[in-house]
């Protein structure tokens, strides 16, 4: 197997008494789409701009493309494109103009990777006079998108790329990312949305700063222990609080339309046992067993660490 793209050990970054990183160690490898799934808060910015070489861990070790970050952010900066979260480009610039200056940035040139890009800002392409701060959100990210990718990068950084479009857009970014990782482009990527992990190849789930899970998102699924109950009633508000004080239930987590309910004795989780105590208390119930998902998995590690923590 090649070398890491990305190779971080024991990573810590403190901002005064806050610890947004906690001794975090991951790898990144070629041509694979690596995603941290993580709520506002998790330190995945923080990972991201040390990645990006716009910030120095406190200690730990980072190395990206072979290089460490500390001594070598020069060269590290010319095989990167960052999309951060917060668009940063020029806004008094148009859309051209932004991508222009960001190929000669790189001494290279639009027309060289344009057929890297085509895809993306064909969409913007009619827009190309207009200001960059005059267009609307889903058409800001694919000019970021655009410049970050114009030098043709080894990695692409993306943090929280998706947050805030709408569910047509965000499908269409995820197939692009898969082409660009088929061209050979190694993408890491950070999101909130939980539903988003089964698209990445390896994922991290982290949060207040550490990784609570790092693998396939199927094999991160499949580490779910318990049997796993859906539940659903006409008045919800009543049916979590029944649930909260239920005697055998060790966990209910709202989903959606209905909770996610384990069971304390889960090698006997009884979904009669479940029906019947319900019944008693609430009408129209409906409990049915249900496969994890991420999220689920999510809420288990978070519960186990708190618990242990």
């Amino acid at each position: 197997m090649s070398n890491p793209v990305i190779k971080g050990t024991h990573l810590c970054k403190n901002y005064g008494s806050v610890q947004a990183v906690r001794d975090v160690s991951f790898n990144v490898n070629e041509g694979e789409i690596f995603g941290f799934i993580g709520p506002d808060g998790a330190g995945k910015t923080s990972l991201f701009r040390m990645a990006a070489t716009l910030l120095l861990p406190d200690s730990g070790n980072l190395e990206v493309c072979g290089l460490n970050v500390e001594n070598d952010y020069k060269k590290i900066r010319r095989l990167l494109g960052y999309m951060p979260g917060k668009f940063s480009l020029y806004q008094d610039l148009t859309v051209e103009e932004n991508l222009r200056f960001f190929a000669s940035v790189f001494r290279t040139t639009v027309s060289q990777n344009y057929n890297l890009i085509r895809d993306i800002y064909e969409h913007i392409e009619p827009f190309k006079n207009r200001r960059a701060g005059k267009l609307s959100g889903g058409m800001k990210q694919k000019l970021a998108l655009s410049c970050a990718l114009i030098h043709r990068p080894r990695l692409l950084l993306l943090d929280e790329p998706t947050t805030g479009i709408d569910a047509v857009s965000r499908k269409e970014f995820w197939s692009l990312l898969r082409r660009l990782r088929d061209e050979g482009i190694t993408v890491l990527v950070s999101t909130p949305y939980m539903d988003e992990a089964s698209l990445c190849d390896r994922i991290a789930l982290i949060q207040n700063g550490q990784i609570l899970s790092t693998d396939t998102p199927d094999v991160v699924a499949s580490a779910f222990e318990h049997q796993l109950f859906a539940v659903k009633a006409r008045d919800m508000y009543l049916l979590i609080n029944i649930l909260e004080t239920c005697p055998f239930v060790r966990s209910a987590f709202i989903f959606g339309q209905e909770v996610h309910v384990t069971i304390n004795d889960y090698r006997n989780a009884d979904e009669d046992k479940l029906v019947n105590y319900l019944s008693d208390k609430l009408a129209d119930v409906v409990v049915y067993q249900t496969k994890p998902n991420i999220e689920d998995c999510f809420m288990e590690l978070m519960s186990n660490k708190t618990k242990k923590g």
